[in-house]
């Protein structure tokens, strides 16, 4: 699948181009990338050039608050001095792939991966040719549970379902490389809270999937309407904890259950858009 373009439908690089007054400085340790210093350019430059359009819209207030400043100033700090995760065009990706008002489902990760190729925006998610992590290899088995026809794909690229309304997001959106939760307790964490408030509140009825404790008490933490929202609460699927709770948890197809029940069946999830099966014969036709 395509990647969807910046809303500018320009790269950073060129974006930087543009705007090459304003002062940007290119980090040798990610190529291609850049560092761009708050400082010497409009606050909201990243944002407003990198997020989806209505993302933007419902959350701008908080780019002047004291600790979305503060978490400014920290980030373009840690790119100055270390590689920094996902690319700098990617932080917001989940933005642009999933608007507001098409989310159906948010699933609530942690923290970005942090080793090389991996992070790109998306909770759980990652490009080829990266191996499929252990987490998303759980989440796979319990789609194929809940879908027998599903075939794991060999490949952890979650976009397809972000397009289709599943909100795959982290509650830290940046970590330093080869540090987990690096970046956690810095900021991200009451932003992206903003940001699943505004799902919270819209009136129609989403699905919140809470896989561990972490994510369960972000959700908590929600003023969520129970009676207009599903939330769905499980232990996490790392290896780790996958077998005291998240396999079997049946949450893909609760999820559809409850999603054709509220909006019809045009409001669920083709959960097995991406099985391997369904696209071996796509490539054959």
């Amino acid at each position: 699948m395509p990647k969807v373009p910046l809303r500018p439908k320009r790269t950073i690089t060129r974006i930087a181009e543009a705007f090459g007054h304003l002062g940007v400085e290119k980090d040798d340790k990610q190529p291609g990338s850049l560092v761009i210093a708050a400082q010497s350019i409009p606050f909201e430059f990243l944002e407003r050039e990198t997020m989806g359009p209505t993302w933007y819209e419902a959350l701008r207030g908080e780019f002047t608050k004291p600790y979305f400043v503060k978490l400014k100033a920290f980030i373009s700090a840690e790119r100055k001095a270390h590689t920094i995760y996902p690319s700098i065009e990617n932080i917001y990706s989940w933005s642009r792939l999933t608007p507001l008002d098409k989310v159906k489902v948010v699933i609530v990760g942690q923290d970005p991966y942090h080793d090389v190729g991996q992070a790109h925006g998306l909770s759980f998610s990652v490009l080829p040719p990266t191996k499929v992590p252990g987490s998303l290899r759980n989440i796979y088995k319990q789609i194929q549970t809940d879908y027998p026809s599903f075939v794991p794909p060999t490949t952890g690229d979650l976009t397809p379902l972000a397009t289709a309304g599943v909100l795959w997001l982290n509650t830290s959106l940046t970590v330093q490389a080869h540090r987990a939760a690096s970046h956690s307790k810095k900021g991200w964490e009451q932003f992206t809270q903003q940001a699943l408030q505004c799902v919270a509140k819209r009136d129609r009825g989403v699905v919140f999937m809470a896989w561990g404790l972490p994510a369960q008490k972000t959700v908590e933490l929600l003023d969520v309407d129970e009676s207009r929202h599903l939330i769905l609460r499980s232990a996490h699927p790392s290896p780790l904890s996958a077998h005291r709770g998240f396999l079997g948890n049946g949450h893909f197809r609760r999820a559809n259950e409850w999603l054709a029940e509220q909006h019809g069946e045009d409001g669920v999830i083709d959960w097995e858009m991406l099985s391997a099966s369904r696209k071996a014969k796509q490539d054959s036709n």
